[in-house]
């Protein structure tokens, strides 16, 4: 089919298909989370959600044979046009499943696997959580200590982690464990799959200084992960877990500069209009000359940073697998994620400092708890150090 009449039937599948309701900015209390627990206060969304699932467009790269659409490069770029052009929501937001654990299965999974669960992630029907750090194996992921013991058919976990996003909704947990000790730190360390709704898992959620919880304290007293759901070779799980940070850092880049941080709504308006209201204009441009040059300095590299990732996709065609350069798009990406918070906050002066109370407006409260959430950016996925690290080695090539 040529590209013309791939728009074409997409442009009528989606004027006949999507709801009216689902053509509208959403509201932050319509925002569907997938999985066992998944409530629709729209029932419109449900409604698109399963028309989409059935298309393969939930997630619309990922092969047809796993509930995916099989769709190339071009035809996903007019996919997203097109639902851009009828302002369609995204029917999907699945977190963990789509952007990480999802790619490392269709990578290293076994055909089993990747039928037992791909296809859960496409229609919602499941969530998922990433085990890895721990209390003391944050940075040095490498030196964790839960425990996995092999009994019959079934491994014990044993163990904790930490800033477990999501836990206490999570359905399903990718788990790092170490199940030799009596080998190099990196060698021992395997990558298992399991059900989170059982006695041996317990959940605690961490308050963070932006006043919400996104982040947990897991607890593993016996729990029990069926054998067949380790993910590669055992005690080879550092090479699965990796590359799944690689996927990580892609999806926290975000495939442009300035994309709303993990965990944070993101303002309703673009950061000019922003600076427009709050500002005022002379003669048709942003009155404060300093913010105005810092702005646009901003926009021309949240631009230029969305057209070098156009290119490396462009590049990239012939592998589905992320290269190290995702850490440079992770670290730029979250850098200009924080600075754009920090614009907005001189912007809002006095107004964006506020916590909580009627002389603040509730816009500016937000705005001020997504300010404090960018904090971690620098954090999640890989610390900004641990990316310059990465880059200078394996993209640079520098010597140690």
């Amino acid at each position: 089919m040529s590209l013309e009449s791939f728009r074409e039937e997409t442009c009528a599948w989606l004027e006949e298909n999507c709801p009216k309701s689902m053509r509208t900015p959403m509201p932050a209390d319509e925002m569907p989370q997938p999985g066992r627990r998944a409530t629709f206060k729209n029932p419109d969304s449900k409604l698109w959600l399963d028309r989409m699932a059935e298309k393969g467009w939930t997630v619309p790269h990922w092969p047809k044979e796993y509930g995916g659409g099989g769709l190339e490069v071009d035809e996903l770029q007019i996919l997203r046009e097109e639902m851009e052009r009828i302002k369609a929501r995204t029917p999907l937001f699945g977190g963990m499943g789509v952007s990480m654990i999802g790619p490392a299965l269709l990578e290293f999974g076994t055909e089993e696997q990747k039928k037992e669960h791909l296809t859960k992630i496409c229609n919602g029907g499941i969530w998922w959580c990433q085990g890895y750090s721990e209390p003391n194996s944050g940075s040095d992921l490498a030196s964790l200590q839960t425990r996995a013991v092999l009994d019959g058919d079934e491994y014990a976990i044993n163990g904790s982690k930490i800033w477990t996003s999501g836990a206490d909704k999570a359905d399903w947990i990718y788990c790092l464990v170490r199940t030799d000790f009596d080998v190099p730190k990196h060698d021992g360390i395997s990558f298992i799959l399991f059900d989170m709704d059982q006695p041996g898992v317990s959940v605690k959620p961490i308050k963070l200084i932006s006043g919400m919880s996104p982040f947990c304290e897991t607890f593993f007293d016996d729990a029990k992960a069926l054998r067949k759901n380790i993910i590669g070779e055992v005690n080879k799980g550092w090479t699965v877990a990796k590359r799944l940070l690689q996927y990580e850092r892609t999806s926290i880049g975000g495939g442009m500069g300035g994309v709303p941080a993990k965990g944070s709504k993101g303002p309703k308006k673009t950061i000019a209009d922003m600076a427009v209201d709050r500002l005022g204009t002379v003669d048709g441009k942003i009155a404060d000359l300093g913010l105005r040059d810092d702005i646009s300095t901003h926009l021309m590299n949240d631009k230029s940073f969305a057209l070098t990732v156009h290119r490396n996709t462009e590049e990239s065609r012939s592998t589905t697998a992320p290269t190290f350069a995702s850490s440079m798009f992770k670290l730029y990406g979250t850098e200009q994620n924080k600075n754009k918070y920090e614009l907005l906050l001189r912007m809002g002066g006095t107004n964006v400092l506020g916590w909580e109370g009627d002389g603040f407006a509730p816009e500016d409260i937000d705005l001020t708890r997504d300010w404090l959430r960018t904090k971690a950016n620098s954090i999640e996925g890989g610390t900004t150090e641990v990316q310059y690290n990465i880059i200078a080695k394996r993209v640079l090539g520098l010597p140690d």
